[in-house]
């Protein structure tokens, strides 16, 4: 199988990370977190409690060169529509969106290390985010990635099918060598939502993958505007193409249960 580079920024991204950097206003409630992975990397991140009986936990992923940041205009309105949200830094990662990866910089010997392999290991990460919220009585817990994390998502949900109760991929590929993502979505047990932009070899990318998760709650939105992974959900950096991705991820989370987001 053809492996697609979900490691690279396109040029619209990249603008889009440098023109809409903003700090995220902080929650009432909200927490600063510090999670311990498995191999002993330090995985920083946010914690952010609805104002009400939560509806479920969503885990935020980010893509590569990337941050928590990523999601600073995302996350209120998951909040807002009454999900627990824990979005982390992984130790793949960038300084984008005008903000430091603090889990990079504590893992900076890994990045001495490009490759496959650097990404790969940030599976930890992620592992120690479902953790985190395996250990709250609140389900389901839903897994958010973008770009090479939305790959890795599917390997967290063959893995955890217990705990996974859902999984929304911008931008998943093929992409991982040694590891094959199409084997493990045969083993996802929850509802998937799959999307992109609406470059053709992004939308057969998610489709390929989407089409070896067992039946079930499926879906794949392709959209007429947009960018890769989850920067696309941010509204001032896709004016023309934000509110259709909100109105299908609305249409899912509804599907499995959920209350709307904003």
């Amino acid at each position: 199988m053809e492996h697609r580079s979900i490691f690279k920024w396109s040029d619209a991204l990249s603008s889009a990370s440098l023109r809409y950097s903003r700090a995220p206003a902080r929650c009432l409630g909200q927490q600063d977190v510090q999670l311990q992975a498995a191999d002993g990397v330090t995985v920083y991140g946010d914690f952010f409690p609805p104002p009400g009986e939560p509806r479920g936990t969503i885990l935020l992923f980010h893509q590569s060169r990337s941050n928590r940041g990523e999601y600073a205009t995302i996350t209120p309105d998951l909040v807002k529509a009454g999900y627990n949200v824990l979005v982390i830094d992984q130790r793949a990662g960038g300084a984008a969106w005008n903000r430091l990866n603090l889990t990079a910089q504590g893992a900076a010997q890994e990045a001495t290390q490009p490759g496959e392999s650097y990404y790969l290991k940030a599976l930890a990460d992620l592992e120690a985010a479902l953790d985190y919220a395996a250990k709250r009585p609140t389900r389901p817990i839903i897994a958010w990635g973008s770009g090479y994390s939305a790959s890795l998502a599917f390997l967290l949900a063959a893995s955890h099918p217990e705990l996974v109760g859902g999984v929304l991929a911008f931008s998943p590929a093929e992409s991982f060598a040694a590891t094959s993502i199409h084997n493990a979505a045969t083993k996802v047990k929850c509802p998937v939502f799959v999307t992109s932009s609406p470059d053709p070899g992004e939308v057969g990318d998610a489709k390929r993958l989407l089409d070896a998760v067992p039946a079930g709650t499926k879906t794949q939105f392709v959209p007429q505007h947009g960018l890769s992974g989850s920067a696309t959900m941010r509204r001032e950096a896709n004016p023309r193409g934000a509110a259709e991705y909100w109105t299908a991820v609305n249409a899912f989370l509804a599907s499995i249960g959920k209350k709307p987001a904003a």
